[in-house]
């Protein structure tokens, strides 16, 4: 499962024009699902994501994480994400999780989110999003999570 978090001040998703989930300080997840993924995947990644210390304490150093300053996760789908990008000058997706495993895994990540007590807002899986966000920092992490 590959994961790409971003520190946000603020973040939106909109497709066809319309908001569909929006967060101020927090978390931008963009995720993505592969073939050997499974809920364990998810939980390790929801884990990390969610204790990760990202966020800058009183002495300015990045101690605190999402659960800490309880911050907003918004999480988006990102097929692209399982792109192998080593050979050529055109992504292979052969190690991406079909739309249905990906899809599910999506899905249990959010609810698993919201049962851990976050404040989750979500993209449209499987749409065309229009992702805005303010990057805090900029402070940006990629996960790859097995």
């Amino acid at each position: 499962m590959q994961g790409l978090i971003q520190r946000v001040t603020e973040a939106k998703v909109e497709v066809e024009g319309k908001v569909v989930g929006q967060i101020g300080q927090g978390i931008v997840l963009l995720l993505g699902v592969e073939k050997a993924d499974t809920e364990q995947t998810a939980d390790k990644l929801l884990h990390k994501v969610s204790n990760y210390r990202i966020f800058t304490d009183s002495n300015d150093k990045m101690n605190l994480s999402l659960k800490d300053i309880e911050g907003e996760l918004l999480v988006v789908s990102q097929f692209t994400l399982a792109a192998d990008t080593k050979k050529g000058m055109r992504p292979s997706f052969s190690s991406a999780g079909t739309p249905e495993q990906a899809n599910t895994l999506y899905q249990y990540f959010v609810a698993q989110a919201k049962v851990a007590g976050l404040k989750v807002a979500t993209g449209q899986f499987a749409a065309d999003m229009k992702v805005s966000l303010v990057n805090d920092g900029p402070v940006t992490f990629n996960f790859a999570i097995t």
